[in-house]
C-alpha cells in the first residue's frame, strides 16, 4: 500500500496534463461524430496522445487498415522500447504476468518517473502510478466529447491547438540542449511541408506521409549524429 500511494503522488502532474489533452482530443472526436462513450473507450484501449491524434484523422479520412497499421505501429513502437528498458529497475518479485499489466499504461511520461526511481519498482508501485492518469486520460476524453456541444466555436478552436502546444513545450527544451532532437525536428517538419504543399506529393495520404516522415527523419539522425548517441551512453 505504502508503494501504491507514492505511485499516486508521484502521477499526480501526469494526470492534470493528461486531463487537459485528452479533452482536446474528446472535443476532436466529437467534431467527426464519435459519441462520447465511444470516444473514452478509444482511450481507454490506447493511452497514446500522438496515436490517438493521428488514428483519429485517419479514421476520419477513410484511410485503408494497412496505413493505419504502419502509422501506429511508427508512432508507438517507442513504447516497446521504453518497456524492455523499465524491465531491468524492476523487482526481481515481479512475475510475467505482472508485467504483461505494468505494460499496458506505459506512456512517455509514466516511463520518465518510473525509470528515475532508485529503487526496485514493484507492481503496486505502478498501478499507482498508472491508474490515476489512465482515468483522468480516458475521463477527459469523455467530458471534452461531451463539452464539444456546449462551447462555442472559438473555445473549441482555440482548444485544438492544445496538443501542439504541447509537443513544441515538450521538444524545445530538449531540442535547446541536443543537436540531434533539433536537426530530427527539422528534417521532419521540413517533409511535413513538402508533403502537403508539393504538387504531387500533397496526393499522398496523410498517414503514409507521416510514415515516411518519421523513418526519414529518424534515419538521418542516427546516421549523422551516432557519435552523439555514444556520448550520451558513456
Amino acid at each position: 500500500m505504502k508503494d501504491f500511494i507514492e505511485g499516486v503522488k508521484d502521477s499526480t502532474p501526469i494526470s492534470i496534463g493528461y486531463f487537459s489533452v485528452s479533452f482536446t482530443f474528446g472535443i476532436m472526436a466529437a467534431g467527426y461524430g464519435i459519441s462520447p462513450l465511444i470516444a473514452g473507450a478509444i482511450s481507454l484501449c490506447n493511452v497514446t496522445s500522438a496515436g490517438q491524434f493521428a488514428g483519429l484523422t485517419l479514421f476520419a479520412a477513410g484511410a485503408p487498415y494497412l496505413e493505419l497499421f504502419l502509422t501506429q505501429l511508427i508512432i508507438n513502437l517507442r513504447y516497446a522500447l521504453m518497456s524492455l528498458t523499465l524491465t531491468q529497475n524492476l523487482s526481481k518479485k515481479v512475475n510475467t504476468f505482472q508485467r504483461l499489466i505494468m505494460s499496458y499504461g506505459i506512456t512517455d511520461e509514466i516511463f520518465a518517473v518510473a525509470v528515475t526511481k532508485e529503487k526496485p519498482i514493484t507492481l503496486s508501485y505502478m498501478l499507482g502510478l498508472e491508474w490515476v492518469p489512465i482515468f483522468c486520460w480516458t475521463g477527459g476524453t469523455i467530458l471534452g466529447a461531451v463539452a464539444n456541444n456546449l462551447l462555442p466555436p472559438s473555445v473549441q478552436s482555440a482548444l485544438g491547438i492544445a496538443l501542439y502546444g504541447m509537443f513544441v513545450a515538450i521538444v524545445l527544451p530538449v531540442a535547446k540542449e541536443k543537436k540531434s532532437v533539433l536537426f530530427v525536428s527539422v528534417i521532419a517538419l521540413v517533409c511535413s511541408c513538402i508533403f502537403y504543399y508539393m504538387p504531387g506529393l500533397n496526393k499522398i495520404s496523410s498517414g503514409f506521409a507521416i510514415i515516411i516522415s518519421t523513418v526519414l527523419a529518424a534515419g538521418l539522425g542516427a546516421v549523422f549524429f551516432a557519435d552523439e548517441d555514444e556520448e550520451d551512453e558513456t
